[in-house]
């Protein structure tokens, strides 16, 4: 089996979404780097006020090939490859597509260690050599558990957070919240996986951004499966189920992965702070070090005490236009830049 640098998930997690890809994904052949193609709206990772500006704007979608995965938090390379050989390959594929980008190369060491972060770091150098134009990605939350309690942890947060914190976390006293590992019998009921599926497809659709929209295979083969190092946080009030949380562990880490929420009662029961803590509190009593908590609201996910690692893509732009046009206005693909700038000293 292929092992990769930047690879912080179960390896399995990579096997199910190359087996069944999300909605309009076609898995690429290319010597072992994982990536996929799809048609892609440019308009996706624009800044939330210009994304609404600009929505009544005819859509270009062309079809692009994107280096990595949805499921990981990284670009993925292979350990056996060196980073300039990882390039001719990706380059082989720039003439066939209008766009080619590499996703989510880490620009820190904090979650992939220091020998994956110099891979990436000489690949970036790479990425340049071959006439890719960086752009910052994405802010990764995450927590460090590094706290004897999740009383002090909360006591870390201001006066204001903590209260507001406190007031949301009265609602765990009404929920039901069970713990499923993947693999167990209860996820072969179909009925089972259809209301889970129901309820990830209710988050998604509220969603700003739609991109990746996985499917029930991959959601059943992911579930069924104890390799994957799952567990599945249920939540129920009054024995109705109104969301899940899938994490996976690995090197010590929990990593949040995908939810489901029934709407208006997962408001209702402040569902989105209850399972943050709760993960917290799984992962100080089964002694790892690490929550990882995902892309998305990333400021909701600092006013609940995470810490941010960043990351950038790679861009290929095959027209030459295009490609010049790109650089200028780069600066408004990076919404996550703009938002740590704005709370650097915060």
């Amino acid at each position: 089996m292929t092992t990769f640098h930047n690879l912080i998930e179960p390896p399995n997690l990579i096997r199910h979404f190359q087996d069944h890809p999300p909605e309009g994904f076609s898995p690429i052949a290319m010597d072992g780097v994982p990536a996929f193609s799809t048609k892609f709206d440019l308009l996706t990772t624009l800044e939330p006020a210009v994304r609404r500006r600009l929505k009544m704007l005819p859509r270009w979608r062309p079809t692009t090939c994107f280096i990595g995965t949805t499921v990981s938090e990284y670009a993925l390379f292979p350990s056996a490859a060196a980073p300039e050989d990882v390039m001719r390959i990706v380059s082989r594929v720039t003439r066939d597509y209008p766009f080619v980008i590499i996703k989510d190369i880490p620009t820190e060491a904090t979650l992939v260690g220091d020998d994956a972060f110099a891979y990436s770091d000489r690949l970036a150098d790479a990425c340049r050599d071959a006439g890719f134009l960086l752009i910052d990605g994405q802010a990764l939350a995450y927590v460090p558990i590094d706290f004897a309690s999740t009383d002090e942890y909360l006591s870390r947060l201001s006066h204001a957070r903590r209260k507001g914190i406190r007031r949301k976390l009265r609602s765990r006293a009404s929920l039901e919240i069970e713990a499923i590992p993947t693999g167990d019998p209860r996820f072969d009921d179909e009925s089972f996986l259809e209301t889970l599926y129901a309820l990830y497809r209710n988050v998604y659709e509220q969603s700003e951004i739609h991109f990746d929209l996985l499917t029930v295979p991959f959601f059943r083969a992911v579930l069924q499966d104890e390799n994957v190092h799952g567990i599945v946080f249920v939540y129920r009030a009054g024995g109705a189920l109104i969301g899940w949380n899938l994490c996976v562990r690995e090197y010590a880490m929990l990593i949040d992965k995908y939810v489901g929420f029934r709407y208006p009662e997962a408001h209702e029961h402040d569902l989105y702070t209850v399972s943050w803590f709760h993960n917290l509190e799984y992962a100080l009593e089964h002694g790892l070090r690490t929550y990882v908590a995902g892309w998305t609201d990333p400021q909701i996910k600092r006013a609940l005490g995470a810490r941010f690692t960043f990351t950038m893509h790679a861009v290929h732009v095959r027209n030459p236009i295009l490609r010049s046009l790109l650089r200028p206005l780069k600066r408004f693909f990076e919404s996550d830049r703009r938002w740590r700038s704005a709370h650097a000293d915060s």
